[in-house]
């Protein structure tokens, strides 16, 4: 019995330190307050100066001006991709002055700002990013950004370690 509690021990002792080294805790986002729309459900973030606003891809779309005075950028959460994929959002896209992110979307950005391939017709990226982001910069051009989790490891403490990486991005660039 004393040697089957002893390996469990060991056992145990081995999984903590594995997962250890799976996680990586960044500094909490301590910049400017930021106001970011999203199309979806809010992510679980711990900083208190970023605030969400659902939002819809139809607003996106038809108010898209008052939009980039309103927010500081836009998410687009894993479950509206396939819809902010379609061929008529990359116009928006374009259009816009404030980053976008694509959360968790197998195809980083490609789909999103070409006007002739939609999202499901694009294949998946291998060595993706967990969050893949754009802004305009005019001309048909855009900077673009690509957020891994740390060890490739999906995470609660490495999720919110990569947004606050991202509010980070926000607050550079505007």
């Amino acid at each position: 019995m004393k040697k089957l509690f002893i390996g469990i021990l060991i056992l145990l002792v081995f999984l903590m330190g594995c997962n250890a080294e799976d996680e990586y805790e960044s500094p909490v986002y301590m910049g400017e307050d930021l106001t970011i729309g999203v199309i979806g459900e809010k992510p679980d973030v711990r900083e208190e100066n970023v605030s969400f606003h659902n939002m819809s891809l139809e607003e996106l779309e038809y108010e898209n001006q008052g939009i980039s005075d309103e927010y500081d950028a836009i998410f687009i959460m894993k479950e509206y991709l396939k819809q902010a994929g379609e061929n008529k959002y990359s116009k928006v896209y374009s259009e816009l002055k404030l980053p976008i992110f694509f959360i968790e979307s197998e195809k980083a950005y490609v789909p999103f700002i070409y006007d002739d391939i939609t999202y499901d017709e694009f294949p998946d990226v291998e060595d993706q990013m967990y969050i893949s982001g754009i802004m305009s910069e005019g001309d048909g051009r855009f900077k673009t950004w690509g957020f891994g989790l740390y060890n490739d490891t999906k995470t609660e403490t490495n999720i919110r370690s990569t947004y606050s990486s991202i509010f980070e991005k926000i607050d550079s660039v505007n």
